[in-house]
């Protein structure tokens, strides 16, 4: 029976036997599975790249947007660089096994929590290949199975690169059902994973919010949720106030909307101190310079027309939405209090101040609900190789289990070891 023609089903119980095998797996053979990865995709980098330029033009054909290609994209430097990152991955601290608040009870008993693998993910996402990989070598480190299931335009970059993994996972003598792909696109398979919760132990969506609501409203598995959200900057007067301030906002602001737009980290809506409006046309130049396109409510409208910077007026619908592109709203607010109640509303995600003052930094600190809640930063570090967690499976938003990028530690759990002596209780 080929992979092709497996139920989703027949690869759940291949994944949970995969699993067994992989939860007690030394840590050295984690790092040599991870390595022999890394030298299959350089290997196979013609055959992945082809496959890859094959996906891109018929999504090209049938209409995707710019940015989902854009995701889609693969070359010989970023198939390099997702390369790297597998040996980034072996590189980092194995969190499985550790033993975290030992002591002996009044009872005799000695107990502690140890750290475990989750057992079988099962992650669905769009567009992006490189996830494919990245979620494999992750999955592999601690300890876990997975199931991929990716969207229809990726369908013949996913299966190289799955190729290229069990094949890496076979030649160290590892069971290559620790890595599995779901092949066939059609969403009543993506049904089948969702509800397959005798065998798979959490679901981890990527992509849009359409994507994450039918997870959640479909699911039996618990659901992960989380890489989705508005990002803010709340620009303070008191950082406008030096000419070089100015131009450090400007370089940190033009950095989270222009390095990589399509980005979940990328910047969606400025917050400006009415203080520091007569800094706005200098940010907001460099901003157009890079083919950002500017939605701005009247008294930033107002600042940038005067300075002769071109900008459209806002609508309410352009606050609360992530743009995945060059677009990016502008919001002025009288002071901290207002900009935190709008974060409050329509934030979740990442949130960053520019600010001099560390009595605001500290107050947005404390006050700002967010997975990632940033000081004189851009954005874009909230990301699990910028954290020093290596390459993340997903970056959550919701309170239980996991927030922010969900790193080695975040694909594991914890159980009770108790030590006794033919201890019995009173």
């Amino acid at each position: 029976m080929t992979t092709e023609t497996l139920t989703v089903r027949d690869l759940g119980l291949r994944a949970r036997a995969a699993a067994r095998v992989l939860r007690s797996l030394p840590t050295a053979r984690k790092v040599a599975a991870l390595h022999a990865v890394a030298r299959e995709l350089r290997a196979r980098a013609t055959g992945i790249l082809a496959a890859n330029a094959r996906d891109v033009a018929a999504a090209e054909a049938a209409g995707l947007p710019a940015h989902m290609v854009d995701r889609l994209r693969l070359n010989a430097a970023s198939l390099a660089a997702i390369a790297a990152d597998v040996e980034a991955v072996a590189r980092l601290p194995d969190p499985v096994g550790e033993r975290t608040g030992e002591k002996q009870l009044p009872s005799g008993i000695r107990v502690s929590q140890m750290r475990v693998p989750l057992g079988v993910l099962g992650v669905i996402y769009e567009s992006r290949p490189n996830v494919t990989v990245d979620v494999a070598a992750l999955a592999l480190m601690s300890g876990n199975a997975v199931l991929l299931r990716g969207g229809k335009e990726t369908v013949g970059s996913n299966a190289a690169l799955e190729d290229a993994v069990r094949a890496a996972l076979a030649s160290q003598d590892l069971p290559a059902e620790a890595v599995q792909v779901i092949r066939d696109p059609a969403r009543e398979r993506m049904l089948e994973l969702l509800r397959l919760d005798d065998l798979v132990d959490a679901i981890i969506p990527r992509g849009g919010a359409g994507l994450h609501r039918y997870c959640v409203e479909n699911a039996t598995v618990p659901v992960i949720v989380g890489g989705i959200g508005v990002v803010h900057i709340y620009l303070d007067g008191s950082f406008t106030r030096d000419p070089a301030d100015v131009a450090r906002a400007a370089e940190l602001i033009r950095n989270a909307k222009v390095q990589k737009p399509s980005a979940c980290n990328a910047l969606d809506t400025l917050l400006v101190h009415r203080e520091a409006l007569p800094a706005l046309p200098a940010i907001a130049r460099d901003l157009a310079a890079h083919g950002v396109t500017l939605r701005a409510d009247p008294p930033a409208l107002a600042a940038l027309q005067a300075a002769g910077v071109e900008a459209q007026p806002a609508t309410a619908s352009d606050y609360g939405t992530e743009f995945l592109a060059l677009t990016a709203s502008i919001r002025t607010v009288g002071g901290l209090e207002e900009a935190l109640d709008f974060i409050a509303a329509h934030g979740n995600h990442t949130d960053v101040i520019l600010t001099r003052d560390p009595a605001q930094a500290e107050r947005f600190v404390q006050d700002v609900d967010s997975a990632a809640v940033m000081v004189n930063a851009s954005p874009r570090f909230n990301d699990g190789g910028q954290l020093g967690l290596g390459a993340e499976v997903a970056i959550s938003t919701q309170k239980l289990h996991a927030r922010g990028p969900m790193g080695l530690a975040e694909l594991t759990t914890t159980k009770w070891v108790v030590m006794g002596d033919g201890h019995i209780r009173a």
